[in-house]
């Protein structure tokens, strides 16, 4: 069932590990709105090893998430072709939470899926580890200033958030 006055077409931004998919698992059970994540558009997952899809198949899937009634995309892509998500959006949620917690989250994850205890949808190797470091760098440098840039003309429905309490506001969550 649905919440009465939510979004029902949300869009999750931030860094690697600021907690993207776990918000987005979280909202689309408390909404039942289903959420989808950025990099599943742009790859094909097949047990043999991952595809890319073409820019053409990766903008008519998106477009078909887009045109549904309700949905949940995450991820940290803010480049041109994720523009419709943006501006189709009803609340775009900027995750900037710590560097040190998502360095934090980051380690913790490659353990986990090390062990096997979390799923992932890559091979986790020692390669992937380092460019996630690279890849926090690269959004709180880049990324995150662009997003800004790019998309300011959204900022009626943006909420940043430092803190996932912060998201009282918004959505009755669980502690």
């Amino acid at each position: 069932m649905q919440r009465k006055n939510a979004p029902k077409k949300i869009h999750i931004i931030g860094s690697v590990g600021s907690g993207k998919t776990t918000l987005a698992k979280e909202l689309s059970l408390l909404l039942n709105i289903p959420y989808y994540e950025l990099d599943n558009v742009v790859w094909k997952r097949h047990k043999t090893g991952d595809i890319r899809r073409t820019e053409e198949e990766r903008d008519k899937y998106l477009t078909s998430i887009i045109n549904s009634d309700s949905w949940i995309i995450e991820g940290v892509h803010n480049e041109d072709w994720v523009s419709p998500s943006f501006h189709h959006a009803q609340l775009i949620i900027f995750l900037d939470t710590k560097n040190s917690t998502r360095i934090y989250r980051i380690i913790k994850r490659f353990m986990f899926q090390i062990l096997r205890i979390e799923k992932s949808n890559y091979t986790p190797t020692i390669k992937i580890f380092f460019k996630m470091f690279k890849w926090n760098r690269y959004f709180e440098q880049v990324g995150k200033p662009d997003f800004f840039t790019k998309y300011g003309k959204y900022s009626d429905k943006f909420a940043v958030i430092h803190h996932k309490k912060s998201l009282k506001n918004y959505f009755t969550l669980e502690p």
